[in-house]
């Protein structure tokens, strides 16, 4: 592709053509919509967590049903979303990433255990915790710097 530039100094214009042909835009990768996917459906079901807990506590008893399957799920995507982190990584993805997403899910198991032996006082702030950085992590993989590959990465 030819390209043709024109430079103006004062009464002199300039025609130069160049050969160059301009920057290949590229496509985010499977690993990064890997990693959007699963962690928007984490984001999902992290923020219907509260949804339950608030029914259950507002007189809605099956409400706790759906707030512990949930988290069983919650648990097994925050696995996968590791996984897919290691294949983010893989393909020069930000290093960040990896850990971020093993402590949600230390976190996650963490929480479960917290909700089934009713230990409210930690099971909620925790909670209040991942839905937090679920939410930075959900908007986060969106974000043109997510597509971006990590300083130094050929």
């Amino acid at each position: 592709m030819c390209r043709q530039t024109t430079y103006s100094l004062g009464f002199v214009n300039t025609l130069v053509q160049t050969t160059e042909t301009p920057a290949k835009v590229r496509q985010p990768r499977v690993s990064l919509w890997s990693l959007r996917i699963v962690a928007t459906v984490n984001l999902v079901l992290v923020l219907l967590q509260p949804v339950f807990a608030g029914l259950f506590l507002t007189g809605d008893v099956d409400a706790i049903d759906l707030h512990s399957t949930t988290a069983t799920v919650v648990v097994f995507v925050e696995l996968a979303l590791v996984g897919v982190a290691v294949g983010y990584l893989v393909a020069r993805g930000r290093r960040w990433v990896l850990p971020a997403t093993v402590v949600l899910l230390a976190a996650a198991v963490l929480q479960a255990f917290l909700g089934y032996t009713r230990t409210l006082a930690f099971h909620v702030p925790l909670g209040v915790a991942i839905v937090t950085a679920s939410v930075f992590l959900g908007i986060w993989v969106w974000m043109p710097a997510a597509a971006r590959p990590r300083d130094g990465a050929r």
